[in-house]
């Protein structure tokens, strides 16, 4: 029986050594700065929304796809750019992405009207799902072994911190209305940290591709047009009234991305190591992922949108009542990563079960104007669940991962969380909009869907526990020891790089 790798210590396919020098410590400020405009961008445009329909004259159909047109094209890219960093290098498809975004930035703030939005809108994502699997791939390149699960920590909390930063910094900058930018100041407040990310990718290890390794072209096409099948009619059908397209879409995306994972062990160099799906807790890891994110953003978007459809908040005031979620969330990822080594996934479970019974103590809060204040605690103890929750997950989730799958999870986690999130959006608009019979009873409907899903979530977490359990103690042990074993073990796959 092969040895479980302990704590951050799986090496991706094709690396050498780790790479001790170049930026140092400064690699992780410029991946997770990236990491957080990438994830801004999902949600900031959320709230801006209303001006951007009066400005541009944008009809429901061209607004959904400007707020969607983002996440599909983040969705589609990130298997086929994972794969593009192994084989032509992290460092060089970081920046290739950083500037594609960039470029859809300042087209979008400029845009004239909803069609070129739109057009901005998918380089912006496009960018991003360049740019996203690369940021799992230089940590585990570029830091060291003993300080790998920190920084994964960091990663899942700024991706956390990402998300639920959006509604209130748009909120923000649409209710100041500064030098009179309006929604466009949502789309020019990234470029300032983009480009500070591009100018850090110089301290980034320049790490050479894979020799000999090729991008799989039928893989390419099976999971961009699988998932682009996929996220477009959920993220329009609710709007549209699921005309007969959707549902072609998406039995057409099941078809696309079976094909794709029957396929796999068949084909030379396939996008998703074969070894992935054999892993069961590897698979338990994305589909952990997958699932949480159903309900995260989700459950923002429904408080936005009760907030402000149902009770009649400004963007601003409704930005300020989930304050407690987000505020909370940063402190609870600031104690997440020592939790996670002390007690493994179960961190993960006990997070869950809160952010559970946090949706279900929310439904009957919201609808008075007391319990709307009775209702900030609540929220600020989900939002520290939500912290411990996505600051542990992907370093967790990579500690159970033989390192001939570890590669191609750098492509899959981030897929996960972006289809679920859609997913996740376009189920929880169907039980709100379900007929009820007021307001507060949608709210509720919707408060027992998320519920439902966290419950989910830690009961799939479980399946983690016997992994986990055993490799926090070898991590400790590692760390105790200098982490030179572990530092060892990870240079030990592929051909050596420089």
């Amino acid at each position: 029986m092969s040895r479980r790798r302990p704590l951050g210590d799986a090496p991706f396919p094709g690396t050498g050594r780790v790479a001790g020098g170049g930026g140092g410590r400064l690699v992780l400020p410029v991946v997770l700065s990236a990491t957080f405009v990438q994830l801004l961008n999902v949600t900031v445009a959320q709230i801006a929304a209303p001006a951007i329909r009066a400005d541009l004259g944008a009809g429901s159909g061209a607004l959904q796809l400007i707020l969607a047109g983002y996440t599909l094209t983040y969705a589609c890219l990130l298997i086929t750019a994972a794969r593009l960093g192994d084989r032509y290098g992290y460092h060089r498809l970081f920046v290739l992405g950083t500037v594609v975004f960039v470029a859809g930035s300042v087209a979008a703030a400029c845009a004239p009207d909803a069609t070129f939005l739109i057009t901005a809108r998918l380089v912006q994502g496009a960018g991003s799902g360049l740019v996203a699997p690369q940021v799992l791939s230089i940590i585990q390149v570029a830091v060291p072994a003993a300080r790998r699960p920190r920084a994964l920590g960091l990663f899942g909390a700024t991706m956390g911190a990402a998300s639920l930063a959006g509604p209130l910094i748009g909120g923000l900058l649409v209710g100041a209305d500064a030098f009179g930018l309006g929604w466009r100041s949502v789309f020019l407040v990234t470029v300032p940290v983009a480009l500070v990310s591009l100018a850090g990718a110089t301290v980034l290890p320049r790490a050479r591709g894979a020799a000999g390794q090729r991008v799989d072209g039928v893989g390419v096409v099976l999971t961009t047009v699988g998932f682009g099948a996929l996220v477009l009619p959920l993220a329009l059908g609710g709007e549209a009234g699921w005309p007969w397209w959707t549902w072609a879409g998406l039995a057409a995306s099941v078809a696309l991305l079976g094909c794709f994972a029957l396929t796999l062990p068949h084909r030379p160099d396939p996008l998703v190591h074969p070894s992935l799906f054999r892993e069961r807790r590897a698979r338990a890891g994305v589909l952990l992922v997958f699932v949480f994110n159903s309900g995260v953003p989700s459950f923002t978007y429904l408080l936005f949108l009760h907030l402000q459809s149902a009770l009649g908040y400004p963007a601003l005031a409704a930005a300020l009542t989930s304050a407690p979620f987000a505020a909370a969330a940063v402190l609870g990822s600031r104690g997440a990563p020592a939790l996670a080594r002390r007690y493994g996934s179960a961190v993960l479970t006990v997070s869950a079960l809160v952010l559970a019974g946090t949706a279900l103590a929310l439904a009957p809060l919201i609808g008075t104007a007391a319990g709307r204040w009775a209702a900030l605690p609540v929220l600020a103890l989900g939002g520290a669940a939500f912290g411990s929750f996505t600051a542990s997950v992907f370093a967790l989730v990579l500690a159970g991962v033989e390192g001939s799958a570890a590669g191609s999870v750098s492509g899959l986690l981030p897929t996960a969380q972006q289809l679920g999130g859609s997913i996740g959006v376009a189920a929880a608009g169907l039980v709100y909009f379900a007929p009820a019979s007021g307001p507060g009873a949608a709210f509720r409907h919707a408060m027992l869907y998320e519920a439902a899903v966290f419950a989910v979530t830690a009961l799939i977490s479980l399946r983690m526990r016997e992994r986990n359990g055993s490799a926090a103690p070898r991590a400790d042990a590692a760390r105790a020891a200098g982490g030179g074993d572990a530092t060892r073990g990870a240079g030990t796959s592929g051909s050596p790089r420089s």
